[in-house]
Order: C-alpha cells, then structure tokens, then sequence
C-alpha cells in the first residue's frame, strides 16, 4: 500500500526548479523530515538518463515531435516503475524536477500536438499515478533564457534550450493555464529571491498536508 507523498516541480526552463528543490530538502531535512527521494526527469534511472542523452543532445536536430513525446513517455515510465513508485511505497516524500505537466506543455502545447495525444501516451505510461501535489516555478521566458546563457558553462545547455523565446512563452503560458485548470497545481512567484520561493514551497506543503 503506498504512503508515501509525490510532489513534482514544474516551470519553463530558466525558473530554478534544481535550485529550489536543493535548497527546499535542506529545509526540511533541517526540521525533521529524513525521509526524502529526489529525482528528476526525464532521467533518475541508469535506462530513463539513456534516453535523456539522446532527447537532449544538441546534435538530435532531425527529432520529430512525436518521437520526442513518445521518447518522454519512455523514460518516465521506466523511471516510475524503477524508481518513484518504490519510494512511495516506503512512505517517502517523493521530489521529482518534472513530470507529465512538463510533457503537455512542451511536446503538446509547444510542438502543436493535441494535448489528447499526450495525455493518452502518459496515461499508459503512468496508469493513475498523479502527483498529490504540484508547484510550478514560474519566471517570464525572458528571465529564464536569461538565466540559462548566463549560467551557459554551469549546467548542461540542451537541445530545448537552445529553442526561441517563442517557444518558451507557449511553455510558460500553457504551464500558466494548466494551474488554471488543475487544483494539485499551485503557482510560485520563480522571481523573488530563492529563499522566499522555498518559504512559499514550505507553506504550500503544509497548507496541502504533505509535510
């Protein structure tokens, strides 16, 4: 029986989701809470990071949209089945860097590929497997193209970053809608400073009982 707690961070490339979830374990583990899996997609099993490398590579210029969508679904499944449902079912709090959120708005909404579609793919691959709780970091695309070329030689700069800032507006304004839309999702304010942004992860855990 699962009970454990699954959490995913989502936001448009750029909004300091490895930052935040960095700085929020520390705080939490700083009040207790020990019993906490990180992990991120797509990746966070030896199979789903192979075919991160190959969604990601910046040589992959001939990929088709739905071969990336379905490349995606892949990897998560993998990762699921590997990695994330085991954790709940020890009772941790699981922590994942993206989910299916990150798949509807960039593959379905961004690549102009009916949302149905994605969600029918995802749904074979996650079964019911929803997070209890989602809390998108946003930053304006701008803000957060700015940050990747700033931090150009820090972090890995992939085949979705090097996207127009066209492209990442539809991402940011389909994550946008999707909270709209969806009670689990709770929107972040990704421009204040980063600790403001964890004390407002800290409160929504709590205001939704995960922690």
């Amino acid at each position: 029986m699962q009970t454990g707690k699954f959490v995913t961070i989502e936001g448009p490339d750029g909004a300091g989701k490895t930052t935040v979830i960095k700085k929020l374990v520390e705080k939490l583990q700083d009040r207790g809470f020990n019993h906490i899996f990180t992990t991120r997609e797509p990746g966070g099993s030896a199979i789903s990071e192979q075919i991160r490398h190959v969604i990601l590579d910046v040589e992959n210029t001939a990929m088709d949209a739905r071969t990336e969508a379905l490349l995606y679904a892949a990897a998560r499944r993998q990762h699921l089945v590997e990695k994330v449902i085991p954790a709940l079912d020890e009772g941790k709090l699981v922590i994942c860097d993206r989910f299916i959120d990150s798949s509807l708005a960039y593959q379905g909404i961004a690549r102009n590929i009916p949302t149905a579609d994605i969600w029918a793919i995802n749904h074979f691959a996650i079964e019911d497997y929803l997070p209890d709780l989602t809390l998108l970091i946003d930053v304006p695309a701008e803000v957060g193209l700015e940050r990747i070329y700033t931090a150009k030689n820090q972090r890995q700069f992939d085949r979705l970053d090097q996207e127009g800032l066209d492209f990442h507006n539809l991402v940011r304004n389909a994550f946008l809608a999707f909270e709209k839309e969806e009670d689990r999702i709770v929107l972040i304010n990704g421009e204040q400073a980063i600790d403001a942004v964890v004390a407002d992860c800290i409160k929504e855990l709590e205001k939704h009982q995960i922690i």
